[in-house]
């Protein structure tokens, strides 16, 4: 049986990098979006009826909610899509309302910065090769990233000012 322990981590990841993808219906219009953190998931809703799951990364540090700038957590509760950027350091990125005045408040109390700029996007430019595989460590700064085909996705069938719960 140790002889075939070298081939674990190389079928584990050809099996992630070719997991299914299923596209989003040409007309499809998400109106709410959920991620459940433990389970590095995201789905995404229309009228109610799941549109997809897909796999993400999270920050660095993903256990609980964010605390202040620099923590490497992504925050948990229910924001916002307050933006898009076609023009980003990672291939697109959906912006999520993060801090609201709660977060603002407890950062203050720990006279430490917010931090911001919490977003929903791709990989790095130029790093769009990685692909699936990207979501076999948790890389991000404090945001939730899923592959840059994903991000295009998303990018066209989100409107701004849905609602996004982050769970823990």
């Amino acid at each position: 049986m140790k002889n075939i322990a070298w081939l674990v981590l190389p079928v584990s990841l050809l099996a992630l990098a070719c997991k299914g993808n299923n596209a989003l219906p040409a007309a499809a219009s998400i109106d709410s979006i959920v991620v459940y953190k433990s389970k590095r998931i995201m789905q995404v809703y229309q009228n109610k009826q799941l549109l997809k799951t897909y796999d993400i990364a999270l920050g660095e540090n993903p256990i609980g909610h964010k605390q202040y700038e620099g923590d490497r957590r992504t925050p948990e509760g229910l924001y916002y899509i307050h933006d898009k950027n076609p023009n980003s350091t990672c291939h697109k990125n959906l912006g999520i309302s993060y801090p609201n005045d709660a977060d603002r408040q407890h950062a203050n109390t720990l006279g430490k910065p917010t931090g911001g700029d919490i977003k929903i996007h791709g990989l790095p430019n130029g790093q769009g090769y990685i692909g699936k595989l990207h979501t076999a460590s948790d890389w991000t700064y404090g945001c939730i990233a899923v592959t840059d085909e994903e991000i295009d996705e998303l990018y066209a069938h989100t409107p701004v000012g849905i609602p996004i719960n982050i769970l823990p």
